[in-house]
């Protein structure tokens, strides 16, 4: 039933064959970096670009893009998970035409995904790399089995860190994590939260130089952002602070990461490859029967 389904779904609003979308996870090496506002804004950059966007919250149960968004959906990715919701109930649109997938709210997370769980969000993956230009995870803070398993599965993934020394301490352990699993993931590195008259790129220049002199890993750095108050007053406005404050500094910045970013050759090389889709079915199945 839920595969008649979602064959409709692809037939309404595929894409032609051979352009799928880049798949994106956003992740930082520990909380608190602000890589969901980090998510949001950087998918309304893109917005901006004329590309189609779709950010899915990974933080099940517990997710907060809805909240970033002023937005309150009826229902979320764990509701389509465990079968309480169809696909197209659970895809949400913002007033500038920004898709998201909320993570939901509440203690009752799903801590482990059940065989018919995997299947609904493969079947769900596939209608949406049909659908958009991007898809892009923010992923929860810290590890997790399944989490790690889809960033491995991802074409790209965008690591954000501030200049704090743990910061950047974790996001290489992350990524080290990450490379020894799958050596040829592509990284893009973004410096967020930079104070005033600190060097912006220094702090992702240690980290790309680090992973190329101990993993022989090269990374693109996207820019960096500054520290700046508006960002708050945007969390307090529940509005991306791209759109409340298109002018400053910071937002100009934004543009300048997503445009460097879209020019980046990423998005054709990974259809040479395996696939996203076919990366996360292998992982998932490897070792289970």
């Amino acid at each position: 039933m839920m595969r008649d389904q979602a064959e409709t779904l692809r037939l309404k609003m595929l894409k032609s064959q051979g352009d799928l979308s880049r798949s994106i996870a956003i992740v930082s090496g520990k909380g608190g970096v602000g890589k969901s506002n980090f998510s949001t804004n950087f998918a309304h950059a893109l917005l901006l670009q004329g590309k189609n966007v779709i950010i899915v919250d990974m933080d099940i149960g517990m997710g907060n893009i809805h909240i970033l968004l002023g937005m309150a959906p009826r229902y979320s990715l764990k509701d389509y998970l465990l079968g309480n919701e169809e696909l197209q109930e659970v895809i949400n649109e913002t007033s500038e035409g920004l898709h998201f997938i909320s993570g939901g709210s509440g203690l009752d997370i799903v801590l482990e995904w059940s065989r018919d769980m995997f299947d609904r969000l493969i079947q769900a993956f596939e209608f949406l790399q049909q659908r958009y230009d991007f898809i892009i995870f923010d992923m929860g803070a810290g590890a997790t089995q399944r989490s790690i398993e889809l960033i491995i599965a991802v074409d790209e993934v965008i690591v954000i860190s501030t200049t704090e020394p743990t910061s950047i301490t974790d996001a290489y352990s992350m990524m080290k994590f990450i490379c020894v699993q799958d050596p040829d993931k592509t990284f893009h590195l973004v410096s967020n939260r930079v104070s005033k008259g600190d060097d912006g790129n220094n702090a992702v220049i240690r980290l790309q130089y680090t992973m190329q002199k101990f993993l022989n890993k090269e990374t693109t750095i996207l820019g960096f952002l500054p520290e700046d108050p508006i960002v708050h007053k945007a969390v307090v406005a529940q509005q991306p602070f791209i759109l409340l404050f298109p002018n400053a500094p910071i937002s100009k910045r934004m543009i300048a990461i997503a445009e460097t970013f879209i020019g980046t050759s990423s998005g054709q090389e990974f259809r040479q490859g395996e696939g996203f889709l076919g990366k996360l079915r292998n992982i998932f199945t490897k070792g289970r029967g």
